[in-house]
């Protein structure tokens, strides 16, 4: 069990199933954890503009639920659910898709996501890793514009993290 978890949070990337961000940011970790686990806070950036987050509820544990709601430009709304499986304050985050809360399994695995956070100066070496179960839906979320997507969600918490 032990093993497991550490590969879980400490990822051997394989960029055949990993997509992986990873910045410098001029806001301090404490600020960027406050960004990804207060609700109204995450409600904020979750989304790249013009879409919106327009509902998040989370229960910071393991097993515990991270759900939210996106707005389409259009007003369609896409709910997301997913279970974290580790939280380390203010040093890194594990959720998946995979799992609701509970540990009850997903009938839509997508992937899990690993953020770290590391002191860097005044601010934070931040990286994110999103796994994959296979070559297709990592090919999928790459078209669906992670890169971009998750840069400018990232932009987005940097510019709410400062204003706080």
């Amino acid at each position: 069990m032990i093993n497991s978890t550490l590969e879980a949070v400490n990822p051997k990337l394989n960029p055949r199933l990993d997509l992986v961000i990873e910045r410098t940011l001029e806001v301090s970790p404490e600020r960027v954890w406050a960004a990804w686990t207060q609700p109204e806070l995450l409600k904020k950036w979750f989304a790249p503009a013009p879409w919106s987050t327009v509902d998040c509820e989370i229960d910071l544990r393991p097993g515990g639920q991270m759900r939210t709601t996106m707005r389409s430009p259009e007003g369609q709304d896409f709910p997301g659910v997913g279970c974290y499986l580790e939280v380390v304050e203010k040093e890194r985050l594990v959720f998946t898709d995979a799992l609701t809360p509970g540990y009850r399994p997903s009938s839509a695995p997508f992937f899990t996501a690993v953020i770290t956070l590391e002191p860097y100066g005044t601010g934070t070496q931040y990286r994110v890793v999103a796994m994959h179960a296979d070559e297709a839906t990592r090919d999928k979320h790459e078209e669906m514009g992670f890169e971009k997507g998750w840069n400018q969600c990232l932009d987005q918490l940097i510019e709410v993290a400062k204003g706080m």
